[in-house]
């Protein structure tokens, strides 16, 4: 496997993309293109999260695929954890909405223009998110041809994601003080400020602004989530639903928000293990391959061999 860090923009090197590549081998694809996965790890637009980096972009690569990690523009950039949430944070003209949807242009952009390099299929390829990188993703899911140098991407998986800014205000209000607070901080360094207008907030709704020309979807939450509640995925759901567009949607029963793989390779404690969200991967591997079928041969040059009469002489 190739492993890889490049910066995508000269005054931002928290902006990266890391790449997981399989080595290209006559007794494998020889030479023949892989579908990628592009992951973009969650984290409130704060920072990006490890647990939803590397160790999903690792998955997928067991998959069979090509996969990236996007690490886009957020508020503390390369800093890990949350700034003082009692105090109002100044927003960051660089990080500000659309620059973290226009990051995942640029490394889209970018993998397409080493297509034969790296051998990637840049007809099929995914994006893949979760929470706020969910909804990252989710935006440029549903608005990549604002830009008519975007790729269209092949596919979207969208964990926990949050789908819908207007109905996230509306029940805000019932939330608690905690959770307010987080989502205030949170519109502060997304959106300029802590009170978004009505059209910043539809502007920033993913599932309202699902077309044809979004990709098929495979969407999965927790009913228990806290802190994005299951409705956005239903929500997303409908939106998809309405315009035609294939998905899949799976809610399980129980498990907290920021879960990743909901098992021992991206947990930080034995409270983010649980064996039943952790079959989602095995749920998306089914999925994709609907979508992301490896160009096989029907036989090993072995079996031809062998059917042939075997070594001569």
């Amino acid at each position: 496997m190739k492993t890889e860090v490049f910066y995508l923009k000269e005054h931002q090197e928290d902006v990266t993309l890391t790449t997981y590549l399989w080595q290209d081998s006559p007794g494998l694809l020889a030479g023949k293109p892989r579908p990628a996965v592009l992951v973009c790890p969650g984290g409130g637009y704060f920072n990006c999260s490890d647990a939803e980096g590397e160790p999903v972009a690792l998955r997928f690569a067991a998959m069979g695929y090509h996969a990236f990690v996007l690490r886009y523009s957020t508020y503390l950039g390369s800093n890990t954890g949350f700034p003082d949430l009692s105090q109002a944070p100044v927003p960051k003209p660089e990080t500000l909405h659309p620059a973290p949807m226009n990051d995942i242009g640029l490394a889209m952009r970018f993998i397409c223009d080493h297509a034969e390099e790296w051998c990637v299929d840049k007809d099929r390829i995914a994006v893949c998110g979760f929470s706020a990188g969910g909804h990252n993703t989710a935006m440029y899911a549903t608005r990549w041809q604002d830009n008519p140098d975007n790729p269209r991407p092949a596919a979207a998986i969208l964990g926990y994601p949050l789908t819908d800014y207007v109905y996230k205000h509306e029940v805000e209000a019932d939330a608690d003080e905690s959770v307010r607070g987080f989502f205030r901080a949170s519109d502060t360094i997304f959106l300029g400020t802590p009170e978004p207008t009505e059209e910043q907030l539809v502007d920033a709704s993913p599932a309202r602004h699902v077309s044809t020309m979004t990709p098929p979807c495979f969407l999965w939450a927790t009913a228990s989530d806290e802190l994005v509640p299951v409705e956005h995925s239903l929500i997303m759901a409908r939106a998809l639903s309405e315009a035609d567009i294939p998905y899949e949607l799976h809610i399980f029963e129980q498990g907290q928000h920021g879960l990743s793989l909901a098992d021992q390779a991206s947990a930080a404690a034995l409270s983010q293990c649980k064996p039943d969200v952790a079959a989602w991967s095995d749920l998306v591997k089914t999925w994709l391959q609907k979508r992301f079928a490896l160009p096989l041969p029907e036989k090993t040059d072995w079996e031809l061999l062998l059917e042939n009469g075997g070594f001569p002489g």
